[in-house]
């Protein structure tokens, strides 16, 4: 189909959004990151992954594992995103910085030093 001059830019006018529109679609959502060693933990934005503080065996009483993450936020942030967060993966909260779930519990821990927070992650069986 050939346009005539006159109606060029209306049909640009009309095109473009749909082609922007079209392009975020397909464009590819951004994954949630999840800590490696805790597989369906998430781990907030802004949180980075320390491996060093990884440790992780099973036992006959169940799993328990030690993981870590740090980032230069503040710990109000960090813990009212797990508090929102943590219970729609079935965890439910059991005190303060501890979650139940499954015959498990985990606990965060925090630690800050100039300007940077280190979150502990701990799941052992109760």
């Amino acid at each position: 189909m050939i346009l005539s001059r006159a109606m060029r830019p209306l049909a640009a006018r009309l095109l473009a959004p749909l082609l922007a529109l079209a392009l975020a679609l397909a464009a590819p959502a951004r994954a949630a990151e999840f800590h490696s060693a805790i597989e369906d933990l998430p781990l907030m934005p802004g949180l980075i992954e320390d491996k060093a503080l990884t440790l992780s065996f099973d036992t006959p009483a169940g799993r328990i594992v030690e993981a870590g993450a740090f980032g230069r936020l503040e710990r109000a942030a960090v813990e009212g995103f797990y508090a929102e967060t943590l219970p729609g993966l079935g965890w439910q909260a059991a005190g303060a910085g501890a979650y139940r779930r499954g015959g498990e519990t985990l606990r965060l821990d925090f630690a800050s030093r100039a300007g940077t927070l280190t979150v502990r992650f701990a799941i052992k069986p109760e």
